[in-house]
């Protein structure tokens, strides 16, 4: 009896853990972000944790290219009126995977650098570090204003049909975005 009882407990753990994984949820998270002014100009340099869910994992592997997109904002703040957005950046990273080579490629769409990794957790470190971006130049920012600097990281779907847009509108999985990450931009 004992072993029937030990071999039921068994499978239901496994049965759980097999679960988790098949329902892994994903989310994006800016951990931290800062920028120097390096030769005049305003470089970013973030951290990200990019988990991505099931579904998209599994139609990265069936050869959906992902499309990550960092949205940066430049605000000046305002003592009697609203704070106003001075600049907008977004940074666009296609992600795909290429079942011939077995690598996974992270193509920069601003650039249009792109490198190859042997695995997704790689590649999403890799996009998950922002070092030394050029955001703005620092004569385009009023002399003595105070302004703040706003990242967040999410998952784009304009590039996918309309029809497939409206299914990923109603699957929550697909709706990955990350919360503003705010910080003081120095002058």
């Amino acid at each position: 009896m004992r072993a029937w009882v030990a071999l039921f407990a068994a499978l239901a753990l496994a049965t759980g853990i097999a679960q988790d994984e098949i329902e892994r949820e994903g989310y994006f998270e800016v951990r931290s972000a800062s920028t120097e002014i390096v030769d005049g100009v305003h470089s970013l340099d973030a951290r990200l944790q990019l988990v991505l869910p099931t579904e998209a994992l599994a139609a990265l592997e069936s050869g959906v290219t992902l499309t990550i997109e960092l949205q940066m904002q430049l605000i000046r703040e305002r003592r009697w009126l609203p704070d106003d957005t001075e600049a907008e950046l977004a940074v666009r990273y296609e992600l795909e995977f290429s079942p011939v080579a077995q690598r996974y490629i992270v193509r920069n769409l601003n650039s249009g650098d792109q490198d190859s990794f042997a695995t997704l957790y790689s590649a999403l470190n890799s996009l998950g570090r922002v070092q030394g971006l050029p955001v703005i130049d620092d004569s385009l920012l009023a002399g003595k204003r105070v302004y703040r600097a706003r990242l967040r990281a999410m998952l784009n779907m304009q590039q996918y049909p309309a029809a497939l847009r409206v299914l990923f509108f109603w699957r929550g999985e697909w709706q990955l975005q990350s919360e503003w990450f705010e910080w003081s931009l120095e002058k």
